[in-house]
């Protein structure tokens, strides 16, 4: 590596290391590269609080932005867009609609970036089309949204199945990102780790007969530790739907991913020559934090950012940390 990148690697690192240890009141953060060195783990005594999001709201609400529609292929794809700046796309995992994006990281990305959020193939305002659900297939839905909008390159943050989705678009169309942030990630096949098979059982019977308590999907999207101390916690509300065959469909999406018979992406990551976040909480069970970990070792000079004590819900339990760490890397790598 010139010595130029390697001293703007190391800046960068270190500026995440002060971000984290000044604004996350956790018990430690660890920060890794690609090369399995370690960088920090800074333990905390700031004798201080930090406002929690209670109830992920925001005075300028995502539904009072219109919603346009575009052609992409056999759909309709709904989609907002705000702000000023460079593009960033944001890809929504499983079972969500675009406005269920943490509202003030929405506004707090915003400040600097053109930002771009949609609905998925047979989400929200997006039409099924006839093709069929695979991340293949969504990856092809999300370059075709970026060409309708005529924006030749973006970044690109996908949570959870968007961070699958962030990886095949990755290695299908490089050319069409500019960075790219990974949060709540798995890269798939006989690599990964899969969830366990609580996690599982609560998911599918969600997902296929509706007959999960609220308190059941919260328990695998937050650490139990931080509901006890959050009983009034709730998602942003949307006017937005998704049926119930689109959910079923989504969530046999996700297990395939994670499924032993295929070899995932994971061999293929090392392609990637893309400036690579990858976030995740210490205590994610929807998909295993320890993913992240095997993807970081993947991508060529990627970096990886763990929260302790933080769950898939991350960027809900800490919105204005995680925003902090996203432009942090946008910024600087």
């Amino acid at each position: 590596m010139p010595k130029h990148e390697s001293i703007m690697r190391v800046r960068f690192v270190l500026t995440l290391i002060v971000f984290v240890s000044l604004i996350i009141i956790i018990q430690s953060t660890s920060i890794w590269n690609s090369n399995h060195n370690y960088f920090g783990n800074t333990n905390l005594a700031l004798g201080q609080t930090v406002r929690m999001n209670s109830n992920f709201t925001n005075p300028q609400s995502m539904q009072n932005i219109p919603t346009k529609k575009v052609h992409v292929g056999d759909i309709n794809v709904a989609y907002k867009t705000f702000g000023k700046g460079n593009p960033i796309l944001l890809i929504s995992g499983s079972g969500l609609v675009m406005d269920a994006w943490d509202h003030s990281v929405l506004k707090d990305l915003s400040t600097n970036h053109r930002i771009i959020i949609f609905d998925n193939r047979g989400v929200g305002n997006t039409t099924s089309g006839v093709k069929s659900f695979s991340i293949r297939q969504f990856a092809n839905d999300t370059v075709g949204l970026l060409d309708a909008l005529k924006i030749q390159k973006a970044d690109v943050l996908g949570f959870s199945m968007g961070s699958f989705i962030a990886q095949q678009l990755a290695l299908l169309h490089p050319e069409k990102i500019n960075k790219l942030v990974l949060y709540g990630a798995a890269c798939g096949g006989n690599e990964s780790i899969p969830q366990n098979s609580e996690v599982i059982r609560i998911l599918s019977d969600f997902v296929n007969n509706w007959a999960q308590s609220t308190d059941k999907i919260m328990s695998v999207t937050f650490p139990s530790e931080w509901l006890k101390s959050h009983a009034n916690v709730s998602l942003p509300q949307t006017k937005e739907t998704i049926s119930h065959e689109t959910m079923k469909q989504q969530f046999h999406v996700v297990e395939d991913w994670f499924a032993i018979n295929w070899s995932g992406l994971c061999s293929q990551l090392s392609k990637i020559s893309i400036p690579t976040l990858v976030l995740t909480g210490s205590e994610d069970v929807s998909v295993p934090a320890a993913n992240s970990l095997i993807i970081v070792q993947k991508i060529p000079a990627a970096w990886l950012v763990q929260i302790n004590g933080a769950g898939h819900g991350l960027m809900y339990q800490y919105p204005n940390q995680f925003s902090k760490i996203v432009n942090t890397f946008l910024e600087n790598s």
